[in-house]
């Protein structure tokens, strides 16, 4: 019964803790979708930026350069995206109206055998239902342009954030860990970077994954003739950062514009390719990739996107999957030592992320005299302003 009780407050105090953490997020709801966003990006470029650092690149310019490829590339899908749309608008007009047309013949010969009497009745619920819900489009179009002004402010957030924490991510960091209280330090911090590893190879198998699926998808929408094949291959390719859920919606939306477009035939091949893909992803691509990175069973994957949903909406389906990962690894590590991870993804990464430099071995024995000071009470010699060392007078004033 004592052990019952002792289990019993801690749960308690866990749970409220985490409730109080979490009414402070949704309070600062748009600063903190885009700091999410931004360790999304962070995740993706650091490791980049470390290479180039590593060949004698100063950390600011790297930083930059990788960014700038980042938004240049964001900024070529756009308009890649917007072009074809724009081009073949009035083609898949064309084609939705013949499609329709043929749908209708279908449903008055095919199975079903309806009558045109049935098939116009139908018609004509379907267009009562779009004026009895017109007000709601008029009051959602103009929640979009609310949106519009929320979306560019979270974009500036997003570049802000993305620039400091690639660039000085790890003094940011290492003022964190000294807040807390010197026993604390090593583990988390040990448990942290553990979870930042897996954090990493989540961001990297998942562009993997969603580029293949893209490839896949596009290539067959192409060989089918189904317009706007580009839009829906980078359709599919966002969907992907949503597992589960993303596939089946993106893969959903070919075959019908595929239906619309170029008849039942076509559609049912689209199908069919779609299917092939999903399942070169699900048993090759995901065991292959991701499994390394979250190990987190798909039950629990997919009960975090329901959760994330009904709790903070599309913000959190996106970002669900990463924090049930991340916080599996470091969860793991702190109860059972070095287990959150593979030896050999750990080593992969460690060998990655501590390849010797100069700049990095002079960090590390920054950081080392700050710790071996901050434990027998002396003060720690300061190192140079602005260098992002751990013993910088940056810190200690932030301290």
């Amino acid at each position: 019964m004592r052990v019952a009780g002792a289990w019993a407050w801690r749960i308690l105090v866990v749970a409220v803790v985490l409730y109080g953490i979490g009414r402070v997020l949704a309070y600062f709801a748009d600063l903190t979708i885009a700091l999410f966003v931004s360790l999304l990006f962070v995740a993706l470029l650091v490791p980049f930026v470390d290479f180039l650092d590593r060949l004698g690149w100063p950390r600011v310019l790297a930083t930059l350069v990788s960014l700038l490829l980042g938004i240049a590339l964001i900024a070529g899908l756009f308009t890649l995206v917007v072009t074809q749309i724009a081009s073949g608008f009035d083609d898949l007009a064309k084609q939705a109206s013949d499609g329709i047309t043929q749908l209708q013949l279908w449903l008055s010969n095919g199975p079903l055998n309806l009558s045109s009497s049935q098939i116009n009745a139908y018609i004509s619920q379907a267009r009562s239902a779009l004026q009895e819900n017109s007000q709601s489009l008029v009051n959602g179009a103009v929640a979009v342009g609310g949106t519009a002004a929320t979306f560019l402010t979270g974009s500036f957030l997003v570049l802000f954030f993305t620039i400091f924490l690639t660039w000085d991510g790890r003094r940011v960091w290492s003022w964190l860990v000294r807040l807390l209280p010197a026993p604390a330090e090593a583990p988390f911090d040990a448990a942290m970077h553990r979870g930042w590893i897996t954090l990493t190879s989540y961001v990297r198998a998942t562009i993997i994954v969603a580029a293949v699926d893209a490839i896949g998808i596009g290539i067959g929408a192409l060989a089918l003739q189904i317009p706007l094949a580009v839009p829906l291959a980078v359709l599919v390719f966002l969907g992907a950062f949503v597992p589960i859920v993303g596939a089946v919606v993106t893969g959903a939306v070919a075959v019908l514009v595929g239906l619309v477009a170029v008849g039942p035939i076509k559609a049912l091949i689209m199908l069919l390719v779609v299917l092939l893909v999903q399942q070169l992803e699900s048993h090759v691509l995901q065991p292959l990739l991701l499994g390394k990175a979250v190990s987190v069973h798909p039950l629990a994957v997919f009960v975090a996107i329901a959760a994330g949903g009904t709790l903070a909406g599309i913000p959190g389906v996106l970002f669900a999957v990463p924090i049930i990962a991340v916080a599996n690894t470091v969860i793991v590590y702190l109860v059972r030592g070095d287990a959150a991870l593979p030896p050999d993804l750990v080593e992969h990464f460690e060998d990655d992320d501590e390849e010797p430099t100069a700049d990095g071995e002079r960090r590390a024995a920054d950081e080392a005299a700050a710790l071996q000071a901050r434990h027998s009470g002396q003060p720690p010699a300061p190192g140079p302003v602005g260098s992002g060392d751990a013993g910088g007078p940056g810190e200690d004033g932030a301290r």
